[in-house]
């Protein structure tokens, strides 16, 4: 254990040997134009004991009152000596210890320093008010149109036959729901469309039996006839007109089942067609999708529903507004993101299949307590700031940070809306206390 504390002691004091010297080094030039005719005690540097003690002087006392107990190197405390001077081994000036400053320092939280108004405005420290304030967060992401899956359809046939006439003869034409798509010819279709009249007569002649057997026999045979053309997509108004006219037509037309536009298309005139056969699809761009990429770090921030906004291109200063309805399950290893689907209303059209979007979502957390990102020291275990006390004094304080947005990190516990801390020249700062911990350490 004592290997490691001196181990640490070693770091800390290599680390913080520059900044002592250029302090150290400017103090002393300084004071010494001021105070070459001076004793020996009036000639330490103005300040030094920012970095060994918390006070330069005790109140109320000169530093020419204090009594010396002997002289040190700051860089090696161990050494010691009874008169002012160099260090043999290093060449470091010799500072002094003063008998009242154990008891100063005694008075202070550990971690606690104090440093003058001068080596603060050399070390650059600026020090923030701690705020409660509405924070938001905005994830920027991209996106690319797709057609709404819910809102696509698919035209088969069910039986087998031939392409007569086509009426929607090419991809991306608009089409209303029930406009005639194709005119198909089938064996299939014609003889149902007898067996269906035969039921009809039959059905008629035999209403009027006194055996209810023969009756519902031949009622029974006209329905499931109605039914097998309803189930071949068969239209209410072609049966009506095929009872009507008692007339079995050739040729059966199909229809749109939903408004939108061709995606694709498979119907050609005199081709013969199947079931399995797909031969349009139709897309209802009333509303379409944007699928975007959510970045695995943001995905925490992602929720259905939220509001997201959509600006494209294509449309310099326009803005659409839709609300996320989907996060997909899967990731993609080669982006590490995940597919995050916003459903968008596209009255007027604009918005098409494969267009790219940028996407902006907004996150809101609230009223939180936040400080400047630069604020905290983040060790990777604790997280650190220091309190500005007044009259030079700084005392570390370890807080429990939240999220961080736009430069701000919220603070989920340890400081209170008011209180000022360093958001500049904290490092140094952290330096010197630490510093001075290792050497009180090193000293007793």
């Amino acid at each position: 254990m004592t290997t490691k504390f001196l181990r640490i002691g070693a770091l800390l004091l290599a680390g913080a040997s520059v900044l002592v010297l250029i302090f150290w080094r400017s103090a002393w030039a300084g004071h010494d134009q001021v105070t070459n005719q001076s004793s020996p005690a009036s000639r330490s540097p103005a300040g030094h004991e920012s970095l060994t003690s918390p006070h330069a002087s005790m109140p109320g006392m000169a530093a020419s009152d204090r009594k010396i107990l002997y002289w040190y190197d700051p860089m090696h405390p161990a050494y010691k000596s009874q008169k002012p001077g160099f260090a043999p081994d290093c060449g470091m000036q010799l500072v002094p210890k003063y008998a009242d400053a154990d008891s100063a320092r005694s008075q202070m939280a550990p971690g606690e320093v104090m440093i003058s108004p001068e080596k603060q405005q050399l070390m650059g420290v600026r020090t923030t008010t701690v705020q409660r304030e509405s924070l938001v967060r905005t994830i920027r992401t991209t996106g690319q149109v797709t057609a709404d899956e819910t809102r696509i359809a698919h035209v088969h046939v069910k039986v087998n036959g031939w392409i007569d006439k086509v009426y929607v003869d090419f991809v991306g034409q608009l089409v209303k729901k029930g406009q005639p798509l194709f005119t198909l010819y089938s064996p299939d279709l014609v003889a149902t469309q007898e067996e269906y009249l035969i039921a009809r007569r039959g059905e008629s002649n035999l209403s009027s039996s006194p055996f209810a057997e023969v009756r519902q026999g031949a009622n029974s045979l006209l329905h499931a006839a109605h039914d097998r053309l309803k189930l071949w997509d068969i239209s209410d108004a072609q049966i009506e007109k095929l009872e009507r006219t008692g007339e079995v037509s050739r040729t059966m037309t199909f229809y749109s089942p939903v408004t939108g536009f061709v995606s694709d298309r498979k119907a050609f005139p005199q081709s013969s067609v199947t079931p399995d056969m797909e031969l349009y699809t139709v897309a209802n761009l009333s509303t379409v999708w944007v699928m975007a990429d959510v970045y695995e770090y943001e995905l925490p921030y992602v929720r259905v529903g939220q509001r997201a906004e959509i600006q494209l291109s294509y449309y310099p200063g326009k803005t659409y507004t839709g609300r996320i309805r989907y996060i997909y399950p899967t990731f993609d290893p080669q982006t590490r993101t995940a597919k995050v689907r916003i459903d968008l209303p596209n009255p007027g059209f604009e918005l098409k299949p494969q267009m790219f979007a940028d996407v902006q979502l907004q996150v809101n957390y609230g009223k939180q307590v936040v400080v400047p990102q630069e604020a905290v020291l983040d060790s990777g275990e604790r997280q650190t700031v220091f309190i500005a006390a007044g009259n030079g004094h700084f005392e570390p304080r370890l807080i429990k940070a939240g999220a961080q947005v736009d430069g701000k990190v919220v603070v989920l516990s340890g400081l209170k809306p008011g209180e000022t801390i360093v958001s500049s020249g904290n490092f140094l700062i952290d330096s010197e206390s630490q510093l001075k911990n290792a050497m009180e350490g090193m000293q007793h």
